[in-house]
C-alpha cells in the first residue's frame, strides 16, 4: 500500500498532467481561429466606400433586446438558424459574423462549424459589436421584429 502522501503526489500529478493537455487543446483552438479574427479598423475598410464584404449580426435574442442597434448594412441571423443551414453564407464573397459574447462565443462557433463544412470565406470580428463601438464606427438602429428563441 502507498503513503498517503505519495498517493498526495500522483494525484496532483496526474490532475497537473490534465490540466496540461485541457490547457494545450485550448490554446491551439485559440491558434486556429486567430486567421479567422478581424478587427473593426479592417472591417471599416471592407465596407467604405462600397461593402466588398458581407456583415452577419448572430446575436442571441436577448442581446440583441439589450443593444437593438448594428452595424450598418448588416443582415441578422440568428445563430440556431445559420449553425442549421450554413449555406446562408455565401462561398463567393467574404463573410465577417459579429455578436456580443464573451471571446466571441458564438461569432467563432459559427465559424468553426463553417470551416468544418468547407467553408473558407468566414470571419470573425474581433471585440464584436462592442469593438465597432468604441472606435466610434456607426450604429443603426435594429427595427426588425425577432423571437426571443435563447435555445443554440
Amino acid at each position: 500500500m502507498l503513503y498517503p502522501t505519495v498517493m498526495a503526489a500522483v494525484v496532483l500529478l496526474t490532475l497537473a498532467a490534465i490540466g496540461s493537455v485541457v490547457w494545450a487543446i485550448r490554446l491551439r483552438r485559440q491558434r486556429e481561429i486567430e486567421q479567422y479574427l478581424i478587427d473593426a479598423d479592417a472591417l471599416r475598410a471592407l465596407l467604405e466606400p462600397e461593402p466588398r464584404v458581407m456583415v452577419f449580426d448572430v446575436r442571441q435574442p436577448l442581446d440583441l433586446l439589450a443593444h437593438s442597434e448594428m452595424i450598418p448594412g448588416a443582415k441578422r441571423i440568428p445563430p440556431k438558424e445559420l449553425l442549421a443551414n450554413p449555406t446562408l453564407v455565401s462561398e463567393e464573397i467574404d463573410t465577417v459574423l459579429y455578436c456580443t459574447c464573451e471571446d466571441q462565443k458564438t461569432s467563432v462557433e459559427i465559424v468553426r462549424h463553417g470551416l468544418s463544412l468547407g467553408f473558407r470565406r468566414m470571419k470573425v470580428l474581433r471585440g464584436g459589436l462592442t469593438a465597432w463601438k468604441a472606435k466610434g464606427y456607426p450604429v443603426v438602429p435594429y427595427k426588425e421584429s425577432f423571437r426571443l428563441d435563447t435555445a443554440f
